[in-house]
């Protein structure tokens, strides 16, 4: 499955409940696992973002339905990226001429 990472910063609404975090975390896993995504990491960051999600998705479409979801909440405002793993990478790579 394609990976993405996304980087979020937090909104007023989110800081303001941020005791409730946590518990979105675990709504979220189960909302990923719903549509056969898999949400791997979860790290609170320190400096110019809040957190860094890492997930597995079937493709792009349901990767920007849980995207627009987790907006739609408004606690955070979120970056998302597609990544390669090393070993994609390395594919790639190897298929230059």
């Amino acid at each position: 499955m394609p990976t993405y990472v996304v980087l979020s910063r937090f909104t007023e609404k989110g800081i303001a409940n941020i005791k409730q975090g946590p518990s979105r975390i675990e709504a979220l896993k189960k909302q990923f696992r719903a549509v056969g995504a898999k949400l791997k990491d979860f790290y609170l960051l320190m400096g110019r973002y809040d957190t860094l999600l890492i997930f597995e998705a079937p493709d792009e479409k349901t990767a920007a339905k849980l995207m627009l979801a987790i907006g739609a909440a408004g606690n955070v405002r979120t970056e998302t990226m597609g990544a390669f793993t090393e070993a994609e990478y390395k594919k790639l790579v190897g298929g230059l001429s």
